[in-house]
């Protein structure tokens, strides 16, 4: 793609974002969403193939369909209310305004979407989608956590983290992985979300951190495929350790920073007398944990003495000091979680 073209769209990503975040005003948010979806449509088709053309069609017609019931409730609720303020909402609007948030974040059951249109984009547009795109509608979420209904996002919550657990088992493509990790993640946070808000902030930021370094060490290894970490072992030891490091990070293994917010929501369900929303959430955990050691487990098995017969040192790039700080920041933040959350 041009440079000037990509600047043009990564700046205005950032406007719409920094519009949906600044804004008090329903109709400000919804204009900062709609400069989000069409600013990141050309980065999806920069590669002229059939299924980045249907990962974009996809994308913008579940974006657009969630920005229309935005803008619906949101005027019906001005007129019923006479207020077009994010945090002043009458009743049967909220849920509507909170399922069209879930839908653009790909939550389940509203998360079909998200799975093939990562699938068909490459993994710097896939980067983009699963972290930068999803700060918007998770900020207006927060905005309105203290009306939605409890029951509504403990439901979506927990069958997001089932649904991203169970649909990512039997996947040999890494950006389907990342996909159904992803939907499994903003099950947690929207779990606490009525409990906790500056919880699922905490959770949201490692998040953002962990899936940033998971698609920065692919994309510098070029692969997407199961088959194609398996053989990268020879080329670069020392980032194929790291990124099954980054895995069982995201998995939520301790000591590393995805253990944090894993536990603390836990103890946050646990305070409020939740014990068994809280050992539900545990035990539907484990099928995200499953496939998360069965990527590490394919790395594994290419180590010494076991490495490929196949010399061949292609795809693996040079090595950036943005993957190594997202990296570490992603292995090493458990200590400094304390600090975090008085921060927030």
């Amino acid at each position: 793609m041009n440079p000037t073209a990509l600047m043009i769209m990564l700046l205005s990503l950032a406007i719409g974002t920094t519009m949906t975040l600044m804004s008090h005003h329903w109709l400000l948010a919804w204009i900062g969403l709609e400069i989000n979806t069409l600013a990141i449509i050309p980065l999806m088709t920069k590669t002229p193939h059939p299924r980045a053309i249907e990962a974009a069609t996809k994308y913008f017609l579940t974006q657009a369909s969630a920005s229309a019931l935005i803008l619906f409730s949101a005027t019906m609720n001005a007129w019923k209310t006479g207020e077009w303020s994010i945090t002043l909402l009458s009743d049967p609007y909220t849920i509507t305004l909170s399922m069209a948030l879930m839908m653009k974040l790909g939550l389940a059951p509203l998360h079909f979407w998200l799975p093939e249109v990562i699938q068909g984009i490459p993994l710097s547009t896939g980067l983009i989608l699963s972290t930068w795109q999803k700060i918007a509608p998770m900020a207006l979420l927060l905005q309105i956590s203290h009306l939605t209904d409890l029951k509504l996002l403990i439901t979506v919550g927990l069958t997001s983290i089932l649904i991203g657990g169970w649909g990512g088992i039997n996947q040999t493509q890494l950006r389907k992985v990342m996909a159904f990790s992803s939907i499994g993640h903003l099950g947690w946070m929207v779990l606490i979300l009525k409990f906790n808000p500056q919880l699922t902030l905490f959770n949201f930021l490692l998040y953002i951190t962990m899936t940033a370094a998971m698609f920065f060490s692919l994309m510098s290894i070029s692969s997407t495929k199961i088959s194609e970490i398996s053989s990268s072992w020879p080329k670069s030891p020392i980032l194929v350790t790291t990124m099954m490091l980054v895995l069982l990070s995201l998995a939520g293994l301790p000591p590393l920073t995805g253990f944090s917010p894993k536990l603390l929501i836990i103890l946050e369900l646990a305070k409020q007398n939740t014990l068994l929303l809280a050992s539900v959430t545990m035990l539907a955990s484990l099928l995200a944990l499953f496939f998360y050691l069965r990527l590490t487990y394919v790395m594994i098995l290419t180590l010494p003495p076991h490495i490929p017969p196949s010399s061949t040192h292609w795809r693996t790039t040079k090595n950036s000091p943005l993957t190594a700080t997202m990296t570490t920041l992603a292995l090493l933040i458990f200590p400094l979680s304390p600090t975090f959350l008085l921060i927030i």
